[in-house]
């Protein structure tokens, strides 16, 4: 290759890498100046916004804000739709409609959805793409098209300390108890007691806790064991340091009945 070639592919090159720091950091520029806080609440005038919550922009769809209240120091995802209301500019009276607790987590992209109380308790964790709404199409009259219908509408409740996994729908009227958990996908409606675990669609218990006999059926993995809150992160990275050399040590894991060495004929038929 001729020698200019080469010094304009490099050129290229290099353009090719500061564009791309520079996109990155304006990008990171204007997501920091886009969220959404109490000190900075941008265009949107909600209920109320604790101290240390957090609204990641890009923002999805948002109104009725005035009939939101979002506790203290929450997490909500890039993308994420909250809505008080059948649409904006409606006056929904005193009260407030969608509730959301102290450091609650809404990953990227879900949606709630409310025209009726919708109340999320205090750490309640949910992945990303949850879709939560008091509002369900109804299509009662078989000649009108059912968008048109009007909707049946039925307040939902989310218990403290509950896990809503990836993509899991949660439909008018459920109530969910403390400390449940939702596998992803899963369409919930109705009554969920605490300390139950719900799968599918639509959603049953698949295990529940109970003081006598604990989880049944029994968990099939142990409990983690947590990290102790004085522990610093340079004494993590040295016991993560620790444990690389051991797993070293003791060389690759074998599969039952791989890497053994067999008897001349052995096992020939």
């Amino acid at each position: 290759m001729p020698k200019n070639e080469n010094l304009f592919s490099s050129w290229r090159g290099w353009c090719g890498r500061v564009t791309s720091r520079l996109v990155h950091r304006g990008w990171r520029a204007v997501q920091r100046a886009g969220a959404v806080t109490a000190e900075r609440p941008g265009p949107y005038r909600f209920g109320r916004i604790g101290v240390g919550t957090r609204l990641a922009f890009p923002q999805g769809t948002l109104f009725g804000e005035p009939w939101i209240q979002l506790g203290e120091h929450c997490v909500i995802g890039e993308q994420v739709t909250l809505t008080a209301g059948m649409m904006p500019g409606v006056d929904l009276g005193p009260d407030p409609v969608l509730r959301i607790g102290n450091g609650v987590v809404l990953g990227r992209g879900s949606h709630v959805i409310a025209s009726v109380s919708v109340e999320f308790g205090d750490d309640v964790f949910c992945g990303p793409y949850v879709y939560v709404t008091s509002d369900n199409h109804s299509y009662d009259d078989p000649e009108q098209p059912i968008g048109r219908q009007w909707p049946r509408s039925a307040p939902v409740h989310i218990g403290p300390g509950s896990w809503l996994g990836a993509g899991a729908v949660i439909l008018p009227g459920a109530r969910l108890g403390r400390n449940v958990v939702v596998a992803a996908g899963a369409v919930v409606r109705g009554e969920v007691p605490d300390h139950a675990v719900v799968a599918g669609a639509p959603a049953r218990i698949i295990r529940r806790w109970a003081p006598e006999e604990g989880w049944q059926p029994p968990l099939r993995t142990p409990a983690p064991v947590p990290i102790p809150e004085d522990m610093t992160v340079e004494q993590l990275l040295a016991l993560a340091e620790l444990e690389r050399e051991r797993t070293e040590q003791r060389g690759p894991a074998r599969e039952p009945g791989r890497g053994l060495e067999r008897e001349p004929g052995a096992g020939a038929s």
